[in-house]
């Protein structure tokens, strides 16, 4: 159960307020000035401030702004006869949720306040994953609370152990590498090298002479001896990313080398002895390449004695949140922001949550990565996202009330302005920002809000 602090100098106010919100299943509590509000706030945990603007001795706005230092994330809404609307307005600045004109329809100062917890909960949630992360939730810097995640990081601890080879598969950017690293950091090979190679990344001769190392003088250009990546992987691990890319040559002598544990320089006529462990992954279907022809079966049985399948960011879209906490401190750390931005709002959080990840976990931390660098506030905003997240976000627009049977122009007219409002919310009212929203210029923005007559 919430709990609600009502302050209002006028005797009746707090009661009868106190009364409906029992109702509605909220625990209050009341004080009759400032002063008496913030001793409250010290001894009791409140989830909403409602407080009246004119007060004797420290005004609505004065209590806000203490509130804002000793506890900044509660939500505080701000009653207010219409006379006194600019000082409401002030409140707004100062990071008052919302304000609601006295007398007020009792249905309206409910919605605000469930509308205002809704939000709070969200903030109290985002901390408490935040703090989760370091622990419970991830597993070498792997993130994810989902099911799928939990299982992975249960196959991890139970095969790190040994030397079993490993093949993993999932999309590019769901974190195919950092799932290898964390096998080989907690397996006993840990205080050896981690050798990676991309299979995808060389010719075939070039690929051949990474993996197996050539003798001096083996061929064109190969003018002293080198040590290939089975050699540097030795009493390590090996991990060889995109491994349905290796060609079919490679292939035959990949096995050859898992078979006998030795490996021959190319030019040489020498069996090197190596001792490795073999983590191979892949973005492709192995079983559907080996139907293809295009993967040899035998080696796919040899890689495949631990198969670990990484779900897209769409198939556990609950660890959008942890991951996007996650990201926002890696980042705020890399650029030593520590003094400027604090988080991301429920907002923002609303629109990653309801994207679509073609690019997976990679994309979302390059999303945060920008978005961090160009939030000029306290907190990530919508207008921080990039264009294309953006565009998403307007299809989340209400247009709900508008008459059945209107013609196109009367359409048109109230979907331009519900855009414009939803602009100017998801953008806390500043208006660049609602016009980068928008994708027009602010003089056009400033031209519109006269005509709907939001500019006030």
């Amino acid at each position: 159960m919430e709990t609600i602090l009502i302050v209002d100098d006028e005797k009746n106010y707090p009661m009868i307020i106190g009364e409906l919100l029992s109702e509605e299943g909220y625990a209050t509590l009341t004080a009759s000035s400032g002063m008496e509000a913030l001793d409250i706030l010290n001894t009791e945990l409140v989830d909403l401030v409602l407080t009246d603007v004119k007060m004797p001795g420290m005004s609505g706005i004065q209590l806000l702004e203490n509130i804002k230092e000793i506890i900044p994330d509660t939500p505080v809404i701000i009653m207010t006869a219409y006379g006194s609307v600019e000082k409401a307005v002030e409140a707004m600045h100062k990071g008052a949720y919302t304000f609601i004109l006295k007398p007020f329809e009792n249905q309206a100062l409910v919605a605000h306040i469930e509308k205002a917890i809704s939000m709070y909960r969200v903030v109290q949630e985002n901390y408490r994953l935040r703090k989760a992360v370091s622990s419970r939730y991830s597993f070498d810097n792997i993130i994810g609370k989902s099911r799928p995640m939990q299982e992975i990081y249960d196959i991890i601890n139970k095969v790190a152990p040994s030397d079993a080879s490993i093949l993993i598969e999932g999309e590019s950017g769901t974190g195919k590498e950092l799932v290898a690293k964390s096998i080989h950091y907690n397996s006993p090979r840990k205080n050896n090298s981690l050798i990676a190679v991309n299979c995808s990344a060389f010719a075939e001769t070039l690929l051949e002479s990474e993996l197996f190392g050539h003798e001096k003088g083996a061929f064109t250009g190969a003018a002293a001896l080198k040590k290939g990546r089975f050699e540097l992987a030795d009493n390590g691990s090996l991990f060889l990313d995109e491994i349905g890319e290796l060609p079919r040559s490679l292939q035959v002598k990949l096995l050859r080398v898992l078979q006998e544990k030795t490996v021959e320089r190319v030019g040489g006529t020498k069996s090197i002895p190596i001792n490795f462990r073999l983590i191979a992954a892949t973005n492709k279907d192995l079983e559907e390449e080996v139907k293809k022809g295009n993967f040899r079966e035998d080696l796919f049985y040899r890689l495949n004695v631990v198969k670990i399948s990484l779900p897209p960011l769409r198939e556990r879209m609950e660890d959008i949140v942890l991951l996007v906490n996650h990201f926002i401190d890696k980042y705020i750390s890399q650029m030593n922001l520590s003094n400027k931005i604090s988080g991301i709002s429920p907002e923002t959080i609303k629109i990653l949550s309801d994207y679509e990840w073609k690019g997976n976990v990679r994309e979302l931390e390059n999303v945060i990565e920008r978005s961090v660098l160009l939030c000029n506030g306290k907190l990530v905003t919508p207008a921080d996202l990039p264009l294309q997240i953006r565009q998403k976000m307007t299809s989340t627009i209400d247009l709900n009330g508008i008459p059945t049977g209107a013609g196109l122009a009367e359409t048109l007219v109230a979907v331009e302005k519900r855009m414009i409002q939803h602009a100017m919310k998801m953008s806390g009212n500043i208006q660049t920002k609602a016009a980068q929203l928008l994708g027009i210029g602010k003089s056009g923005l400033n031209q519109k809000l006269k005509k709907f007559n939001l500019d006030k």
